[in-house]
């Protein structure tokens, strides 16, 4: 009978602890919802905000209004992973919570472009910011087994803002199209997720390893009671120790670092899987879907509701991405997903030079955007996420994250500000194009450089790089992951 009991105790215990960590996870995930919005909501407005009687925004600066919410997330992203590392991830997401919140209504009562490009160059601040620290968060809450599945709700909640923006689009272009503010009516939206981020990090623990880094370790365990079960979370208090005192010898992370083999490792492929993410030209059809419809032949309005088949696929895919990276090694997994978005692209640029003036031209095109989008949110983007948020070790896990995603934001500024130029002087068809050749060589990049990250907690895949830092280290990391891959 007391055996009885006793097992029933333990079952309410972890149903409380996976409860408690649901809970973080969805609190800390509305700073990816926020992303998803603000990055998503411009697809929508800016036929609206360009008109003459607005904005009037020419192809240059409908580029620079986009893009300049990505140059502030790239030194988001830099300074959001260093303020995370010195406050703690907490911290870091309520001050990110309440920028969220002022640039968004900067946003919606800019009079003019220049002002809306300063509060969206704030607002990239507070994207790029959380790009870094939510992931870094949740993978340090997570239990090994279970990582895959938790970061990756962030990117399900990043591009469920993207549909809700453009749900939200197209229900206010259909019901207040003619009003001439429309596009401040989805802007001023954000800004009711920034008030729930705000008030639901009151009620979430700072992350466990962040606090065991600052000597609390009776503060860290007591944090991992709430998450783990007693055996598990002493267990893992006792690798986290461990991992701070193999990096103690490194101090302080400084550029100085990279003249260690393993450790410049570690960021060149950061910066890789942070560069491929973007040059699949993913934000060319996130930010400018609706320009692109149009471009294909749909009126403005069409193409606003046509665009929300792009939302609902991309949480669809994202789901399903979730549920694969619990079963799927993270490198094959990429690979299919960076095949399958090439593929897409090239088949729209060569249905926009054959079905030129075509009625059927903007459903091949809408229908080749969903495919696109299938692969990017279904594989590419979760294991890009994932993958950032794991190879860092704790020191460096900060700035080495923000430094790899400040080169993502970077990269697709670049896109941000140049497609709608590009679209304008080299047509639809040959902008894809550079974007098929630029796939390419992202799948060379992954299938040559990217190891597998599957399967190992946070401090062993630390001990990996450490001990394969060398030439001769790398291909014995290859053959043991090859291993670990024939064996899955």
């Amino acid at each position: 009978m007391e055996n009885q009991i006793k097992d029933v105790s333990a079952t309410d215990n972890k149903r409380t602890h996976k409860a408690f960590l649901r809970m973080i996870t969805f609190i800390s995930t509305f700073g990816g919802l926020l992303f998803g919005y603000d990055t998503g909501v411009v697809n929508g407005a800016l036929p609206y905000m360009s008109r003459k009687d607005q904005l009037n925004l020419t192809p240059f600066t409908e580029g620079l209004v986009t893009s300049s919410l990505l140059l502030g997330a790239a030194f988001g992203a830099v300074f959001g992973g260093r303020l995370s590392d010195r406050n703690g991830r907490r911290k870091t997401i309520l001050m990110l919570a309440v920028l969220f919140f002022i640039a968004a209504l900067g946003c919606t009562f800019s009079p003019n472009a220049t002002v809306m490009v300063i509060f969206r160059f704030l607002l990239g601040l507070a994207v790029g910011g959380a790009s870094v620290t939510v992931p870094t968060f949740l993978a340090e809450l997570s239990p090994a087994e279970r990582r895959g599945q938790i970061v990756t709700k962030n990117e399900l909640m990043i591009v469920t803002g993207q549909f809700l923006a453009f749900s939200f689009n197209a229900i206010i272009a259909s019901t207040l199209g003619e009003s001439a503010h429309v596009w401040r009516y989805m802007l001023v939206i954000a800004t009711l997720p920034a008030v729930f981020l705000w008030f639901g990090m009151l009620i979430v623990p700072e992350s466990p390893r962040w606090i065991a880094t600052k000597g609390k370790f009776g503060d860290a365990l007591r944090v991992l009671k709430q998450i783990r079960e007693e055996i598990q979370a002493q267990s893992e208090l006792a690798e986290i120790k461990k991992a701070i005192t193999e990096e103690a010898e490194l101090q302080k992370a400084t550029v100085r670092d990279l003249n260690i083999p393993w450790v410049r490792r570690i960021v060149v492929i950061g910066i890789g899987v942070a560069i491929v993410n973007q040059i699949t030209g993913v934000n060319s059809i996130m930010y400018y879907g609706t320009e692109i419809l149009k471009d294909a032949g749909f009126a403005t309005q069409a193409a606003i509701i046509g665009n929300v088949a792009n939302g609902v696929i991309s949480v669809l895919a994202a789901s399903t991405g979730m549920w694969l990276l619990g079963r799927v090694n993270r490198r094959p997994m990429l690979l299919v997903g960076l095949g399958g978005t090439t593929t897409a692209l090239l088949l729209i640029g060569v249905f926009s030079i054959v079905l030129n003036g075509s009625q059927a031209l903007p459903y091949v095109v809408l229908s080749l955007t969903v495919m696109f989008l299938a692969f990017m949110q279904g594989s590419v983007g979760p294991v890009t996420w994932l993958v950032l948020s794991e190879i860092f070790p704790m020191r460096l896990r900060g700035i080495g994250m923000g430094f790899s995603v400040f080169c993502l934001w970077i990269a697709n500024f670049v896109i941000g500000l140049t497609f709608p130029v590009l679209l304008n002087s080299i047509g639809l068809s040959t902008t894809f194009f550079v974007f098929v050749v630029l796939g390419i060589a992202a799948i060379i990049f992954v299938k040559k450089y990217m190891p597998e990250t599957r399967g190992r907690t946070l401090e062993e895949l630390e001990h990996s790089f450490r001990t394969y830092g060398d030439h001769n280290g790398e291909q014995a990391l290859q053959a043991s992951e090859h291993t670990e891959t024939t064996r899955i």
